[in-house]
């Protein structure tokens, strides 16, 4: 009972602020819909599914791991784009886990879950943040290849060594600059 009301009451709280922060005490500036702590070497893992080309709902800017392709990608108007290049071509499925360790289980997918910071509207997704004119401000990690110890395949950090953002695929880390 008491977790159903501190969920009640973090979803009612989600709703009236439309800004939330998560290891700290507030956001930094009116712009942000949601920020994480600094310098706690934790990342955001991205929603798993089970092959992105099945989300026929999906807009553009979604974000998830693909279990058919092992990959992180996010959605453009043409398509998805890999955002976990690899030249090694490996990456470790979290369902079968790495050297007979499984890191995820079978359970199938919740099609309607969904959490929205802002107004709610019909914008599929599992966390839509709704506002237009405010961002997320991911969780910042110096070296995150050397300083989270155990990454899930999904986890993107913000990488404030070589200031860019950084996306662990399972196996190795894919960093992006602007």
């Amino acid at each position: 009972m008491r977790i159903l009301l501190t969920f009640s009451i973090l979803l009612i709280t989600l709703y009236a602020h439309a800004q939330v922060a998560i290891g700290k005490a507030s956001v930094s500036n009116n712009s942000v819909s949601l920020e994480f702590g600094n310098n706690q070497n934790r990342g955001v893992i991205l929603p798993w599914v089970t092959n992105v080309n099945s989300m026929t709902n999906a807009v553009n800017g979604t974000i998830a791991y693909d279990l058919a392709s092992l990959k992180v990608k996010v959605k453009y108007n043409t398509g998805w784009k890999d955002l976990t290049i690899d030249a090694t071509g490996k990456t470790t499925d979290p369902v079968s886990g790495v050297n007979g360790i499984t890191i995820q289980n079978t359970a199938s997918e919740a099609d309607g879950a969904k959490v929205s910071i802002g107004t709610p509207t019909s914008t599929p997704g599992i966390l839509v943040l709704e506002d237009n004119n405010k961002a997320m401000v991911l969780p910042k990690v110096a070296s995150p290849e050397r300083n989270i110890v155990n990454p899930s395949p999904g986890m993107m950090v913000y990488d404030t060594t070589t200031k860019s953002l950084a996306i662990f695929n399972g196996t190795v880390w894919s960093f992006w600059k602007a």
